[in-house]
């Protein structure tokens, strides 16, 4: 084992449904880079976001705190920059933590820890600041039926971000290399890569849609609209319009979804070839995962948003050449907070004093190694869902404030078919893991501080629209950049 400080590559995309790749198992889809990162490390099957949506999700990540815990629960809440991130502890082992890309964090802090960025976001630094116009593509990046309407063939602003942050990745790479080889590069570095992809509008260069073009599939479990839906699914598909969608509207989005998930694995590819190229291979841990899934019509739903495991369930994939096995599934359940644990554990960093997160490393280090099998992932909006679920060994329970709880045994029922929740049989079960999921979540209280920040977050929004503030890091999207072939 190597017994110099490793360095870090990570790489963090958005919306992938770890279900579309091939080394998850998908028959279909063209994932040559991330395939190959799998057979050369860890493949975790049971990997959970803590959130069902961007911004919570991503600063839950940073921070190894629950949403209910560092105060972000919707996309428009900003992360309290007193709180130190997996990035503040890179910075205190001594390494300096680089960011090129995508975070997604609001307010004036746009590093939370980071000593360098070097591509910014897309959207506003601050709530009420100036808007995106995609053109062409308007709406297309929301939760609306839009997005399954205006898709196909095209071009994405999103692609041509993460282009833009492939190329400066690849430049900071091979700058790195220019000092190994001139003797100088004496310290082990930490980059964090963000990407766009596979995030909607669901348009995706004719070259990679033609890939899948009239090869595509229906989704396996189509769920009609009917009365007999959970209270919170027949709201939500009334709302954003998808009570029914045509075959033809079904299939031209998963085409480009599947699409934009090759085309962010051959940009991943560029970055891995850059880093094996410079030599800077050796000793370097690689972790790939994203901020959370998406629906792709299973379940007769998009996006994210959702406890199913297409929206909530996330890819992890870590590789550590020489310190981790390789080629190797482990079926082990764990939340991303465990892998910001990880990160921080390889590196010697000091931990997060109040981190939910474990390190993984542990299933490795040590023979019969204690696990609690167990995740959580909390979803609260300003129109009054407050939502929490568990994975606690072969079951998940689905907690619904105010409405019906659902429980699935995933080892007999993977599909998330039947709602086991009125079974006499599982009494005991459904009591235990509700027990579990509200202890020290309390969505009564969630409801008062999420009333609270509604009210500060309409004074911050109208100082932004009446000061304009600079953003500080913003990547310009520009509307050309969104079209429709």
């Amino acid at each position: 084992m190597n017994t110099q400080r490793p360095n870090l590559l990570y790489i963090h995309s958005d919306q992938h449904n770890s279900y579309v790749t091939g080394c998850y198992g998908d028959q279909l889809v063209q994932t040559p880079n991330l395939d190959k990162l799998a057979a050369e490390g860890v493949v975790f099957e049971n990997a959970y976001c803590p959130s069902p949506i961007c911004v919570p999700s991503r600063m839950s990540m940073l921070s190894g705190r629950f949403p209910y815990e560092n105060g972000v629960w919707t996309n428009s809440h900003i992360l309290d920059s007193g709180i130190p991130t997996f990035a503040h502890a890179m910075g205190a082992a001594g390494y300096e933590p680089i960011l090129i890309g995508r975070m997604h964090a609001l307010g004036p802090d746009q590093l939370h820890g980071y000593t360098e960025r070097l591509v910014g976001d897309h959207g506003p630094n601050h709530p009420g600041g100036r808007g995106v116009d995609h053109g062409e593509l308007s709406g297309t990046a929301g939760p609306t039926r839009v997005s399954l309407q205006k898709s196909g063939a095209g071009q994405s602003a999103y692609q041509v971000h993460d282009e833009d942050v492939t190329a400066a990745t690849i430049d900071y790479l091979n700058r790195l290399g220019v000092q190994k080889r001139a003797g100088l590069l004496d310290a082990p570095f930490s980059i964090s890569v963000g990407f766009m992809l596979p995030h909607q509008p669901f348009v995706a260069r004719h070259e990679d849609y033609q890939l899948y073009d009239g090869k595509m599939t229906m989704p396996q479990n189509l769920e009609p609209f009917s009365d007999k839906l959970h209270p919170y699914f027949h709201w939500w598909r009334k709302k954003c319009g998808i009570t029914e969608v045509p075959n033809d509207e079904v299939l031209r989005a998963r085409t480009a979804y599947w699409a934009l998930v090759t085309r962010m694995d051959i940009i991943i590819g560029q970055i891995l070839t850059a880093l094996r190229e410079n030599e800077l291979d050796q000793n370097t841990i690689i972790l790939y995962s994203s901020d959370h899934g998406e629906q792709v019509g299973e379940h007769g739903l998009w996006w994210k948003q959702t406890f199913y495991e297409h929206s909530v369930k996330v890819p992890a994939i870590l590789s550590w050449r020489g310190n981790l096995p390789e080629g190797v599934r482990c079926d082990r359940i764990i939340s991303s907070l465990d892998l910001n644990a990880t990160m921080i554990d390889a590196v010697g960093a000091p931990p997060l004093p109040n981190s939910r997160g474990r390190s993984v490393l542990t299933l490795f280090r040590e023979e019969n190694a204690a696990w609690e099998d167990i995740a959580f992932s909390e979803y609260c909006t300003d129109e009054g869902c407050y939502h929490r679920m568990i994975r606690y060994e072969d079951w998940k329970l689905n907690y619904y404030h105010g409405q019906p709880t659902q429980l699935f045994n995933l080892k007999e029922d993977p599909n998330e078919l039947y709602d086991r929740s009125d079974d006499p049989a599982c009494r005991d079960i459904l009591m235990a893991l509700t027990k579990k999921v509200l202890d020290g979540w309390d969505p009564d209280q969630i409801a008062v501080h999420m009333e609270d920040k509604r009210a500060d977050t309409r004074v911050l929004g109208q100082w932004a629209r009446s000061t304009q503030p600079p953003d500080q890091y913003r990547w310009n999207l520009l509307p050309e950049m969104d079209y429709l072939d």
